[in-house]
């Protein structure tokens, strides 16, 4: 990917966040977006701790979290600009997929 390509999809990751509805954002816990129900399942980990799990493993800010299922997937931006997204276990919290 060429160098332009870069910079764009990198404003895109930065401004995406800052059209949408208030209704999707959590202010008070990372400025992240869920596009889940809820914040927890009935017998596992909170979104909170799956951010600070996956954050354990990827250093950066919060893009987004979903839930399909037993799974989170979480999306964290890196100071450099990298996107990674880093699958989580809501049941025990252990990680499916980390970079």
């Amino acid at each position: 990917m060429n160098r332009e390509w870069k910079v764009l999809v990198i404003m895109m990751a930065l401004t995406v966040p800052s059209t949408l509805t208030l209704a999707g954002w959590q202010e008070s816990t990372a400025n992240y977006h869920r596009t889940n129900s809820g914040n927890s399942t009935a017998t596992g980990i909170s979104e909170q701790k799956a951010i600070i799990i996956a954050q354990q493993h990827f250093k950066g800010r919060v893009l987004a979290i979903n839930q399909i299922g037993h799974t989170y997937r979480i999306k964290i931006l890196s100071d450099q600009g990298a996107v990674q997204t880093i699958l989580i276990n809501a049941r025990d919290g252990s990680v499916i997929v980390a970079p």
